[in-house]
């Protein structure tokens, strides 16, 4: 007769020897699957160690540095003059190739001269005829004084000759001016530029009959100095005055900066300009305190109504923190860097930056002098991780002297002083 066995969830035929020999294997196979599962809940239960992440990093040296400030800016013909005829007439000829290059005397236009030569010629002959008449009166006079002394003539003879003689005299004078006034009319029909510069289209043409309506002919604009126009907003001059006042940044003696022209292709100019003029109050319409610079401008490179970017130079900031762009992160909070600590881990360090140092940033709150600011690696670093600076050099301006700022950022605002 056969038993049933129970174990645990199996049932097992007890068929003697071998009945017990399959208990046996049961357990065994028991016992090494519970001997399984208690290594794998120790395995999980050890955390293996964190690893150091190596980073690269550069030391903060707080030195005085050169800044500068872009702006878009227009240029403008220092002296713009409005090329018009004096005397009605009829344009006989255009002398000048329009858009040309012309010096200061040189012949424009010329009007018809010769009603304005009859004009000349008549008030001459009207002077000789005056000088005749006072000749006459002068020696009529002449004859007259001797003869009223000897009571040969009554005084009343002497009075009349003398106001003969004077009447003439002022009628000489008289036609004397009107002599000069004609031959200044008839000069008036050479025209020539005032200045020397660019010139513009003729407005009027050949044969044209000038009058008091169309004298303008045409224009020439100097080109040399030329005039370079910016402008900054209020809020600009003010935080420009705060950081002078703070000592966050120091301006150049008498607010002389020395301005750099860029052109369009990025090229610097090769000649420099100062600022000559700030304007005496804000622009009603747009809020804008206009600067001007002057500039030499020989060859005439730089045209009128050019659209370029002024660079002001001559600003330091002193004991000013720069680090690599990339060193700087933005989180919900604001800018922040990663600095590696006196423990050699990672710490979390929120700083308040600047404008751009070409392709540093100024740090202006948060960081100090020799703190280690980690600029390759921090992408996902987090407070605490330990760290391998594998390149730790003193930090360096990425730029030449004085062309970091960048107009794009336009934090600073420098105005002329006194303004």
């Amino acid at each position: 007769m056969q038993k049933v066995l129970s174990f645990g969830s199996g049932t097992f035929w007890n068929r003697g020897c071998e009945g017990r020999w399959l208990i046996f294997a049961a357990l065994l196979s028991a016992g090494i699957l519970l001997t399984d599962l208690t290594g794998c809940k120790k395995r999980e239960d050890v955390k293996p160690g964190i690893r150091p992440t190596e980073v690269a990093a550069v030391t903060v040296i707080p030195r005085d540095l050169p800044v500068s400030f872009e702006y878009v800016a227009q240029t403008q013909s220092s002296h713009q003059m409005s090329i018009h005829a004096r005397v009605n007439g009829f344009l006989e000829k255009r002398v000048y190739v329009e858009g040309s290059m012309v010096k200061a005397g040189q012949v424009m236009f010329l009007m018809d001269k010769k009603p304005f030569q009859v004009q000349v010629d008549a008030a001459a002959a009207a002077l000789a005829r005056q000088n005749a008449a006072m000749k006459t009166a002068r020696l009529n006079l002449d004859r007259t004084v001797p003869l009223a002394a000897l009571n040969a003539l009554s005084h009343k003879d002497l009075d009349d000759a003398t106001g003969s003689f004077e009447s003439s005299a002022a009628a000489v004078e008289q036609a004397k001016a009107q002599l000069e006034t004609a031959r200044l009319n008839l000069s008036y029909c050479t025209i020539a530029s005032p200045v020397a510069g660019i010139t513009g289209a003729a407005l009027q043409q050949d044969g044209t009959y000038i009058n008091q309506q169309n004298s303008q002919l045409t224009t020439v604009a100097v080109l040399s100095p030329i005039w370079v126009n910016f402008s900054l907003s209020e809020n600009e001059v003010q935080k420009y005055r705060d950081q002078v006042a703070r000592k966050l940044l120091i301006a150049p003696a008498k607010g002389d900066y020395e301005v750099d022209i860029i052109m369009v292709d990025g090229s610097l100019f090769p000649y420099k300009g100062r600022i000559t003029f700030a304007a005496p109050s804000y622009n009603e319409q747009t809020g804008t305190f206009l600067l001007r610079a002057n500039v030499d401008n020989p060859g005439g490179i730089l045209r009128p109504n050019q659209y370029v970017r002024a660079r002001l130079k001559g600003a330091i900031r002193p004991n000013a923190v720069v680090v690599p762009q990339r060193a700087v992160q933005q989180g919900g909070k604001g800018h922040y860097v990663w600095v590696v600590g006196k423990d050699g881990r990672s710490e979390y360090r929120p700083v308040t930056v600047g404008e751009w140092y070409g392709n540093d940033w100024f740090i202006n709150e948060g960081l100090r002098a020799d703190d280690k600011v980690i600029v390759d690696g921090g992408v996902a670093m987090q407070p605490g991780t330990p760290v391998i600076v594998k390149a730790l050099s003193p930090m360096t301006a990425s730029t030449k002297s004085g062309e970091g700022s960048r107009s794009a950022t336009r934090k600073d605002a420098p105005a002329k002083k006194g303004n």
